[in-house]
C-alpha cells in the first residue's frame, strides 16, 4: 500500500471518527431504531441492518427538520491461511499465512428534503483499486414534493430510486460483502457466481403490507459511454438497455418470518455487460488457484462470460424462526460474448447460447437474547457450460462459519471452506483443482 494511500485512509478514519458521538446516542435496546442523524426509509449500515432486504414503506417516525447529512463506513481487515493443488502443469502461486490488504468504504447519506434521500458509496480501499473512488449513488424518492392527494395516495405504497447504482436482482446481494461493508455477511466470501453490478438506471416498487413488486431499466453496463463503436467488431453500435423485474411476498406467519422472491434480468445485447463480473472490490480469497506468474483479483470466482447478452433468473427464498435462519438461491442464466473468434490469437468462437446454474443454500443458528453470537453452514455449486467445451464445468463450495458481534457496529467472524474443480480441460489451471483452509476477518460497520 502506497504511503498517500495509508494517508488518505487515515484522514478519512479521523472524520469518520468525528461522527461517533452521533452513533455513540444509539438507543440502548436494539428494537428501538430511531437513531439521531438516521435518514428516512434507510438501511442501517450495522448490526440491525442484517436481514433487512428493500426500504418498506412502513410508517417512519423520524421528523424532517432540513437538510442532514449521516457520514458511516464499513471497515475490514483477514487473515488467510489457504492451501491449494491444481492437475494441470501450470505453476500456483506460492501463497502462505498472512494479513490481505484492509479494505475500507465511506458512506454518505443525505435526507434532502422529507422522504427524498441520497446514498453515496466511495471505495477508499480495495483489493482491485489502490485509490479511492465512487462505488455508486442514487436518490431515493419515498414522498413526491407535489402536494396533492393523488401523488401524496401514490407514494403511500411507491417507491422510485435513480442513478448509477447497485441493481436490485435477487436477494442475494443484500447478504454479500461489499470490499468494506462485510457486516451483512454472515461469510467470509460472496457466492461462486457472484450476480454484483453497478449500471445507471432507475427503479419502482410497489408494495403493501408485505407484498411487492419492482421493474428496472439501466444502460445495460457498469460504465456510461457516449460512443458509437461496437466493441465486438460487428458495426452494431446501437446501445441496448437491460430490464429488469421483481416480486415477491415478505410477512410474519406465526413466529416466524418468511420472504419468497423471484428476479428476472435481460439484455439481449450490451457493448459490455457484466452482471457476473461487476465486482470490482475482489474476492476474499487472495491468490486461491492463481498461476505463478499473474494474479487476478476475483480469485475462488467464476464468470460465464455473457458480456454481449444475458437473460437470467434468480430465485430466493428466506425463513427466520427465532434464532435459527435459512437462506436458499436457485439461479439459471443464457448467453454468449458474442466473438466470432480468432484462430490466431487462441480465442474460441462464443456465438451460441450457453447455460450457467447455480444453486446455495445456508443455515444459520443466532445464539443469546440479543443473537450476538451465530454458527452458519453453506453449500454452493455451479454447474456452465464454456465455449470449447462438450461437457458442462462443475465447482462446489463447502463453507462452515461462526461470527461473534462484540457491539452491533463490531464483528469478528471466521470460515473453513474447501472448494473443488470438476470436469475442467488439462490446460486449465483448474483442471483437477481445489483449495481449502480458513479465513478469519474483522469488520466495523456504522
Amino acid at each position: 500500500m502506497k504511503l498517500n494511500q495509508i494517508s488518505r485512509i487515515v484522514m478519512a478514519a479521523a472524520l469518520l471518527g468525528s461522527v461517533t458521538a452521533v452513533t455513540a446516542q444509539e438507543a440502548t435496546k436494539e428494537s428501538d431504531r430511531e437513531y439521531y442523524g438516521r435518514p428516512s426509509f434507510w438501511r442501517p449500515k450495522d448490526k440491525t441492518g442484517i436481514n433487512v432486504f428493500e426500504t418498506t414503506k412502513e410508517h417512519d417516525t423520524i421528523p424532517f427538520q432540513g437538510l442532514r447529512l449521516r457520514l458511516g463506513a464499513g471497515f475490514t481487515q483477514q487473515y488467510q491461511n489457504l492451501d491449494h493443488r491444481t492437475k494441470s502443469s501450470v505453476p500456483l502461486y506460492k501463497m502462505g499465512p498472512g494479513f490481505n490488504l484492509a479494505m475500507a468504504n465511506l458512506i454518505t447519506d443525505v435526507q434532502l428534503a422529507d422522504g427524498i434521500r441520497l446514498d453515496l458509496t466511495t471505495y477508499l480501499s480495495t483489493r482491485h483499486h489502490n485509490e479511492a473512488w465512487v462505488k455508486g449513488g442514487y436518490i431515493q424518492f419515498d414522498k413526491l414534493p407535489f402536494n396533492t392527494p393523488f401523488f401524496n395516495k401514490l407514494m403511500e405504497y411507491a417507491t422510485i430510486k435513480i442513478g448509477h447504482m447497485e441493481i436490485n436482482y435477487g436477494d442475494q446481494h443484500f447478504r454479500r460483502s461489499d470490499a468494506g461493508q462485510g457486516i451483512y455477511n454472515p461469510f467470509g466470501e460472496n457466492l461462486i457466481a457472484d450476480a454484483f453490478s453497478t449500471e445507471i438506471g432507475g427503479e419502482i416498487y410497489l408494495q403493501k403490507k408485505g407484498v411487492f413488486g419492482m421493474v428496472g431499466v439501466t444502460n445495460g453496463t457498469i460504465n456510461s459511454s457516449i460512443g458509437k463503436q461496437a466493441r465486438d467488431g460487428s458495426g452494431d453500435s446501437t446501445k441496448y438497455p437491460a430490464v429488469y423485474f421483481k416480486a415477491g411476498i415478505d410477512k410474519n406467519v406465526g413466529k416466524a418470518r418468511v420472504r419468497f422472491t423471484g428476479s428476472a434480468y435481460i439484455n439481449n445485447k450490451s457493448q459490455r455487460n457484466v452482471l457476473y463480473a461487476g465486482d470490482r472490490a475482489g474476492s476474499w480469497y487472495w491468490g486461491a488457484l492463481e498461476p505463478a506468474a499473474a494474479q487476478g483479483f476475483t480469485t475462488g470466482r467464476f464468470t460465464p462470460n455473457f458480456s454481449r447478452n444475458v437473460q437470467a433468473v434468480m430465485l430466493n427464498g428466506f425463513v427466520k424462526y427465532g434464532g435459527l435462519e435459512f437462506f436458499g438461491t436457485y439461479e439459471t442464466a443464457k448467453g454468449n460474448a458474442g466473438n466470432a473468434g480468432d484462430a490466431t490469437k487462441g480465442i474460441i468462437a462464443d456465438l451460441d447460447k450457453r447455460t450457467m446454474n447455480q444453486t446455495a443454500v445456508e443455515g444459520l443458528y443466532r445464539l443469546g437474547a440479543r443473537e450476538n453470537v451465530y454458527v452458519a453452514a453453506r453449500y454452493n455449486t455451479v454447474n456452465s457450460e464454456l465455449p470449447g467445451y462438450t461437457e458442462k464445468v462443475n465447482i462446489n463450495r463447502t463453507s462452515l462459519a461462526a461470527g461473534w458481534f462484540l457491539t452491533n457496529n463490531v464483528l469478528l467472524k471466521g470460515e473453513y471452506v474447501i472448494q473443488k474443480y470438476n470436469d475442467f480441460k488439462p490446460t486449465d489451471i483448474r483442471y483437477g483443482g481445489k483449495f481449502n483452509g480458513y479465513v478469519i476477518e474483522a469488520v466495523v460497520g456504522f
